[in-house]
């Protein structure tokens, strides 16, 4: 499986890297949704991509906006991960087509909790 992150924290970027390659996932980074537009349309093809929303040259949100706007990307799991925390643009996000949005900061645990609703984590079976 592979990730792409998008956020324009190398810092972030770093910490979200961690926390898939754990999981199992190649990881490939870009530091705003037009980095991260252009990858796609070289070919790159993650099942995953994590998404700050405030980033130069183009936004999370615009990103999103773009990747559902075109049917080579339909498959792809859009996550947000951003301080935006206003009720409305959260469901602004989801309805432009994200599928869940972790609220920073955030805990390694609740991005995996996410990624395992979303079938992209292993659950771990209780002892």
């Amino acid at each position: 499986m592979h990730a792409l992150i998008i956020d324009d924290s190398r810092t972030m970027r770093s910490i979200l890297r961690r926390i898939v390659v754990d999981l199992g996932f190649d990881v490939t980074e870009a530091g705003n949704g037009q980095e991260a537009l252009t990858a796609l349309e070289d070919g790159l093809e993650p099942d995953l991509c994590l998404i700050d929303w405030n980033m130069p040259l183009m936004d999370g949100y615009t990103f999103v906006t773009r990747v559902r706007a075109d049917p080579r990307w339909r498959n792809i799991t859009l996550m947000m991960v951003t301080t935006e925390s206003e009720h409305g643009q959260i469901v602004r996000a989801l309805a432009a087509g994200a599928h869940e949005y972790v609220i920073k900061p955030f805990t390694a645990d609740a991005i995996v909790e996410k990624l395992e609703l979303l079938g992209l984590a292993a659950q771990e079976v209780p002892a």
